[in-house]
């Protein structure tokens, strides 16, 4: 009986190895990304637009399947109002006006879409590209720590001064609902503003915590896929696919949590700017922020962040492949069971941040699986990462190191109707020895 007792003790211990091996990166006993997600967004076609949506919202309106909708110039949601969109709904960016969708603050959006019926944001466009028209706006009333409220007014271009109001984001309220985005799709969105930058494909400024945020994708954004300002956020199974810029972009205190996601980066259609899958700041101008607030503040579970490189050493040598997540100075990052594959390096510090005990306890990397990137953690401007591999590289952290091709570390990753992205099975091995060839930075 002894015997028995202790094979069944060692059977579970070794299941329940897997089992948190498997634990790692995106997480489901079914591949979630089915159905409602699309990684060829440019062979769909869609119906002639049947309805227009320009100028202001003023009023409870809903949108329905039945009909496909032209968004005209900078459509504002405004006056406390719900704008409710049936799930199938396909809604057409304008090209030729920069179309935009803002919902201002105090006003709620319900886009519930289905996993067999998602919501579509796309361009009006025959032949799509990135940049086609603005996107998608949500603005709350919860806090920043900028000083005053904030607003997004530079995005728009010849905005009526009478608009300005709807433009605004921030308050105190940092448990508050702007509504539903659940099943929903965002493509080609990040039209460039003159004198302003781009759009973002979803941008959250001073959203909070009661808003519902899963199963969203944003494709072939010229800006950021998701930029959250300040706010609460909890993003959950959300997929960031081949933007031009960042795929997730924290700033401005943003306390927020993203869960179950996936962000796939190609050298071949980002930026020459430095774009990575996740950049983390509290701030652009010091003098923008207020210091005794909360800084930027993300806690991770379960991501998964590919380069998806043909041959990544090459792509490396032309500089095409950068971090895969930066973190600036007065934020705070804490990543957990997640997985980055492919890239120049994993992780990078502003220079600002001083490398002691103090500041690497807010900055943490554990259960981590750091696959095939050149070099691991290191700080901004300085190839000696010694402290930092000694410190990540600690037993206690559970972090994992490995050197394989993406093709062997995902389960399907080629296919190119029904990717799946999560980790093949037994494929970590439970070591957190540190490759010495994956301390080279360069």
């Amino acid at each position: 009986m002894k015997k028995f007792t202790q094979m069944l003790w060692m059977f579970l211990i070794v299941i329940g190895s897997v089992s948190g091996q498997q634990e790692k990166g995106i997480i489901g006993t079914n591949n979630w990304l089915y159905n409602w997600t699309n990684f060829q967004p440019g062979q769909e076609d869609y119906d002639e637009p049947t309805q227009i949506l320009a100028g202001n919202i003023t009023e409870d309106t809903k949108l329905y399947k039945r009909d496909t909708y032209l968004l005209l110039g900078n459509v504002f949601v405004t006056n406390g109002v719900t704008l409710t969109i049936e799930p199938g709904t396909v809604i057409l960016g304008d090209y030729d006006s920069k179309a935009s969708l803002t919902i201002s603050k105090g006003s709620i959006i319900m886009a519930d879409g289905l996993e067999t019926d998602p919501i579509v944001f796309t361009s009006n466009r025959g032949v799509k590209r990135s940049g086609d028209w603005g996107g998608l706006i949500i603005l709350g009333d919860a806090p920043s720590n900028k000083f005053g409220n904030g607003s997004v007014a530079s995005f728009y271009s010849q905005l009526d001064p009478s608009a300005y109001g709807s433009a605004n984001f921030g308050g105190e309220n940092i448990e508050s609902c702007s509504g539903v985005l659940k099943y929903v799709r965002i493509e080609y969105a990040g039209k460039r503003v003159k004198n302003a930058g781009y759009f973002n494909g979803l941008l959250l400024a001073g959203v909070g915590a009661q808003t519902v945020l899963e199963n969203i994708m944003v494709s072939f954004s010229e800006g950021d896929s998701f930029e959250i300002w300040g706010g609460a956020v909890n993003l959950d199974k959300v997929v960031s696919y081949k933007s031009n810029s960042n795929d997730f972009y924290f700033n401005y205190g943003s306390q927020s949590q993203v869960n179950n996601s996936l962000a796939i980066r190609s050298p071949y259609v980002s930026s020459s700017n430095g774009a990575r899958c996740m950049q983390i700041n509290s701030y652009v101008k010091k003098e923008e922020v207020d210091f005794t607030k909360k800084g930027t503040s993300i806690i991770t579970r379960n991501l998964t962040l590919i380069n998806d490189s043909e041959n990544l050493q090459a792509d490396i040598d032309k500089g095409l492949v950068k971090e895969a997540v930066y973190v600036g100075h007065f934020a705070s990052l804490d990543m957990n069971k997640s997985v980055i594959s492919g890239f120049n390096p994993a992780v990078l510090l502003e220079d600002k941040i001083t490398v002691n005990q103090e500041n690497l306890e807010k900055i943490k990397f554990t259960d981590m699986y750091f696959n095939n990137c050149n070099g691991n953690i290191f700080t901004e401007n300085n190839s000696n990462n010694e402290d930092l591999e000694n410190w990540y590289g600690n037993r206690a952290f559970f972090n994992v190191y490995s050197k394989s091709a993406n093709s062997e570390t995902f389960i399907d990753l080629r296919n190119e109707r029904r990717p799946d992205y999560r980790l093949r099975i037994n494929k970590i091995i439970a070591s957190n020895e540190v490759d010495p060839d994956l301390r080279e930075g360069d």
